[in-house]
This record gives C-alpha cells, sequence and structure tokens, in this order.
C-alpha cells in the first residue's frame, strides 16, 4: 500500500471540488457504463458518484453508495504504485517510441504526455481487473511524431499525444474479449480484429467522438 504520490484527507460526496476529485476520476475513470467517458474536471458530479459506485462493486466493497470515503482510498492505496500509476502498468511499458526513450518529440510536452498515459493507464487497469485481471501486454504505448510516420501512423495518432495504447496478442484476454470490454471502460476509440491493420492487436484511445470498429468480433 502506497499513499506517497497522493493522499486523500477528506470523504468526497456530490458537489465538492479540488485536485483531490480530479485525483479520484483519475483512477476511476474506467468504471463507467457502456460508450461513457468521465471528465477529469475535479468536480463531483453524478457521472463521478456512479463511477465510485461501479468501482465499488467491481471490487465488492460492502458499501455501495457514490462516496468515496477511507475504504475506496485504501482501495487505491494497494492498487497503486508510488508514482501514480496502477500495479498492473508502468511507464516504461509505454516509453517506447521506436527506441527513444523519454516522452518527447510528441504533438504536446512530454508532461502532458505522462498526464495523459496515466489516465489511460487507470482505464487498464480496470479492463485488467473486468477481464479477471488476466495480463495485458502493450505493443506500443507513446510515439514521437516522427516514430509515428516510420511505422507508418495515421497523422495526428492519438499516440503522439500520450492518449492511446496497443494491447498485443500476448495478452492473456483474446483480443476480442478486450475490445468488447474496453466499450465499458471509457475509450472512445477502439479498433480491433477485422479493421484494417489492427488483426495482431487492439488499439484504444481517448478522443472527444466515438469510433469503435472490429468487424471480426
Amino acid at each position: 500500500m502506497t499513499t506517497k504520490c497522493f493522499t486523500w484527507t477528506r470523504t468526497l460526496s456530490r458537489g465538492v471540488t479540488g485536485n483531490d476529485v480530479k485525483q479520484l476520476q483519475i483512477r476511476i475513470a474506467g468504471w463507467v457504463g457502456y460508450g461513457e467517458t468521465l471528465a477529469i474536471d475535479g468536480v463531483f458530479g453524478p457521472a463521478t458518484g456512479a463511477a465510485v459506485k461501479r468501482f465499488k462493486a467491481g471490487y465488492r466493497l460492502s458499501d455501495t453508495s457514490e462516496t468515496a470515503g477511507p475504504a475506496v482510498f485504501n482501495l487505491i492505496y494497494s492498487i497503486q504504485d508510488d508514482d501514480c500509476t496502477p500495479i498492473h502498468f508502468a511507464y516504461s511499458e509505454f516509453d517506447g517510441s521506436c527506441g527513444q526513450n523519454g516522452f518527447t518529440g510528441g504533438a504536446v510536452d512530454a508532461a502532458t504526455v505522462r498526464e495523459n498515459l496515466l489516465r489511460v493507464m487507470w482505464q487498464l487497469e480496470a479492463l485488467r481487473h473486468k477481464l479477471g485481471d488476466r495480463p495485458i501486454v502493450i505493443s506500443s504505448g507513446f510515439r514521437s511524431i516522427s516514430c509515428n510516420s516510420s511505422v507508418g501512423g495515421a497523422r495526428g495518432s492519438l499516440h503522439t499525444y500520450g492518449k492511446a495504447a496497443d494491447l498485443g496478442t500476448s495478452s492473456r484476454p483474446s483480443l476480442c474479449e478486450m475490445w468488447r470490454m474496453a466499450r465499458y471502460c471509457g475509450f472512445k476509440e477502439i479498433l480491433g480484429p477485422g479493421y484494417p491493420d489492427h488483426d495482431d492487436h487492439v488499439h484504444v484511445g481517448n478522443k472527444s467522438t466515438q469510433f469503435w470498429r472490429a468487424p471480426n468480433c
């Protein structure tokens, strides 16, 4: 259990605002309904309350209210590392960029890339848990603009913002299992088997409009 990266000092409920709400939202971003997303805005509204309830249910906490208190925070502490990443994912897994270490050279600065990736990792932690805690392998994460171009990535790819990840065939859930469940984890872009160039991985990403394609699933 770690409280090193962030510690909550009050109970959070409908109507409160602040950075502590934002930190909670990042960690429960993957606990939304089908096709929904959770705004990371520091405002505890109905959507945040609903995500808290799903988070509690997913980890079988006895309290089913939408309030986030010590039980929720202690659970989060138990599944995160000292840098606020979830225990089953790390920045190093997303730091490929064609062998260039670091998160520079993308469409946004390195700090923003890391912030975007943190949300993606917590969404993937939710995906992993919903699929029975079976390992998920990242085949591609952040790419610099030059790296993205060299591998034939789409211009303006979410990978260059740190907003996307590709989940490889070495993952224990099948590609179609991951594609289907990702629809319940806040991802607006989900591409998989049957979509051009996606037969060997599932692509998940965060964007404003929904685009889901996997004809073979």
